[in-house]
């Protein structure tokens, strides 16, 4: 019993420490320049958006899987801005 209590101790505090390292997605791509590089930084804020509420309906409960995703759309997001930015320059 105590073993249990522990382990969801260590489980709580590892889902809220996922959940505070992920930032929303913001959108800082320029809609006028890159249409569609603007368009999935808005996917993925909406995405990120849905995965909270999920988070919140579930009450945290989804085995970590939600931070990951949000952590992972916060990467993708870094990722298309840096796309804009190379775009950018090449152009």
């Amino acid at each position: 019993m105590k073993k249990s209590l522990i382990a969801g101790a260590v489980a709580v505090t590892l889902l809220c420490a996922g959940a505070a390292i992920a930032v929303e997605p913001v959108r800082d791509v320029s809609s006028h320049r890159h249409p569609n590089i603007a368009a999935a930084q808005r996917f993925a804020r909406q995405a990120f958006e849905k995965i909270s509420a999920a988070q919140e309906a579930n009450e945290f409960d989804l085995g970590g899987h939600a931070a990951k995703a949000k952590e992972l759309l916060e990467q993708a997001n870094q990722e298309l801005r840096l796309a804009a930015e190379t775009a950018n320059k090449n152009h």
